[in-house]
């Protein structure tokens, strides 16, 4: 399943009809939601039929295509199902009780409702009464390539920048590369990306923390314009929409940093380890949540699964636990704090990187254990959360049945601790 996203060029008119389509979907879902917290039992199909009776009792509802309803309503479930599934897993702490949703920015068609312009696929019409029509559809990717059969979904964004479509193809993903051979241990962290077992670091991008200063100017500038208990003026949206797309500008080149550096990471090797680090509890540190936010290790692990996917490598996440207070090469324990960036072991003498130290014991943790395989399963939650990879008519089949093949590792002398055997 891939997803291809075009920048929609209409007209004022047109751009009001997507967001009063995108008002309907938010209203579909909250109402959906409302529907299952009043009636005891009720399942996903029970909200399917619930559109049916909203498109019979509310006009505007009625103007929205059937499947798109439909697929409001699987927003709802999706919210109900995952708070199924953390309260039967006893995932301590709050569980996500389903809430109601206030800022909704998209909506989504499935296979009715749009016809694709066939002789050049570069407009769309939406057939439903909502008004949207016709419209251009900007971007490089050519969907001659594809079949109308194969689109499953069309979905209308909103962002701060404009208004975007995207097409959910229903495309086998996998590439095949040669094996390297290889197995690397990486280490995250704050200074460096992350180090791996080798001793080759990636530089910390630190996007946030450049466009600081210029995301604190027109913060000021919205809050200056911003006046209490009055409408709110043209001069306060124009500042808050130049501060919305400042934010998503650091937001698209920390995704696609992370794009660039998982792809090369599973390319170099077979296998690859990291920390199963746990974000949500670190960032409660107030002196690092803000570079821990920053340097994006959730995204940076998501991408990294996602490759291993994709090129059939085997990606494993092993506990953190004493990765840098043992020493990689005799186990015995180094106490040191985080200032301290060097590993020095006093029994066997071994001197290094206390990042690279962490790698290596990354990797044979990973030898040494199954650990858990990815675990972007989990993060599938409603369309408007998911993946573009894992968008689609079947949102748990991209890479579900995979199994890659385990290869067998031995140990060496080099300074990485592992070397492949075939």
């Amino acid at each position: 399943m891939i997803v291809l996203e075009f920048k929609v060029k209409a007209t004022a008119e047109q751009y009001q009809a997507i967001d009063e389509a995108i008002r309907t979907t938010q209203f579909i879902r909250n109402k959906c939601l409302r529907f299952w917290m009043d009636n005891k039992g009720v399942g996903r199909y029970d909200l399917n039929k619930h559109c049916r009776i909203l498109a019979q009792e509310f006009s505007f509802a009625n103007e929205l295509n059937s499947m798109a309803r439909q697929s409001a309503a699987e927003r709802a479930w999706s919210a109900i199902s995952r708070f199924f599934d953390n309260c039967k897993k006893q995932i301590p702490g709050k569980k996500g009780y389903p809430r109601f949703k206030k800022n909704v920015r998209s909506v989504e068609y499935k296979t009715t409702g749009w016809k694709l312009d066939r002789t050049t696929c570069k407009h769309i019409a939406f057939t439903d009464k909502k008004g949207i029509g016709r419209v251009k559809l900007i971007g490089t990717h050519d969907l001659r390539f594809y079949e109308d059969k194969l689109i499953k979904r069309v979905r209308l964004v909103r962002k701060a920048d404009g208004y975007y479509c995207q097409f959910s193809i229903a495309v086998d993903n996998q590439e095949e590369i040669e094996p390297t051979g290889k197995a690397i241990g990486l280490d995250m962290g704050l200074k460096y990306a992350y180090v791996d077992n080798t001793g080759r670091t990636e530089p910390n991008p630190r996007f946030y923390r450049t466009a600081e200063k210029r995301l604190a100017k027109l913060q000021r500038r919205v809050s200056k314009k911003f006046c209490k208990g009055q409408p709110s003026s043209n001069n306060y949206k124009k500042a808050r929409k130049r501060l919305a797309k400042l934010h998503l500008k650091v937001s698209r080149q920390r995704e696609e940093w992370a794009k660039r550096v998982a792809r090369c990471v599973i390319q170099s090797a077979d296998l690859v380890a990291y920390e199963d680090l746990k974000v949500k509890n670190m960032i409660r540190n107030h002196k690092l949540s803000k570079s821990i936010q920053d340097m994006g290790w959730r995204k940076l692990r998501y991408w990294i699964e996602y490759f291993g996917v994709k090129f059939g490598k085997l990606t494993v996440a092993v506990p953190p636990h004493f990765t840098t207070v043992d020493c990689s090469v005799c186990g015995a324990k180094v106490q040191k704090s985080l200032s301290t960036r060097t590993h020095r072991c006093d029994v066997c003498s071994t001197e290094m990187c206390r990042d690279q130290n962490a790698a290596v014991n990354i990797l044979q943790k990973a030898i040494r254990t199954a650990g858990h395989a990815g675990t972007w399963e989990q993060s599938l939650n409603a369309w408007g959360d998911l993946p573009s990879w894992a968008v689609g008519a079947n949102l748990l089949s991209n890479g579900e049945s995979i199994e890659p093949r385990i290869p067998r590792l031995e140990r060496t002398s080099e300074s990485c601790g592992v070397s492949m055997v075939n």
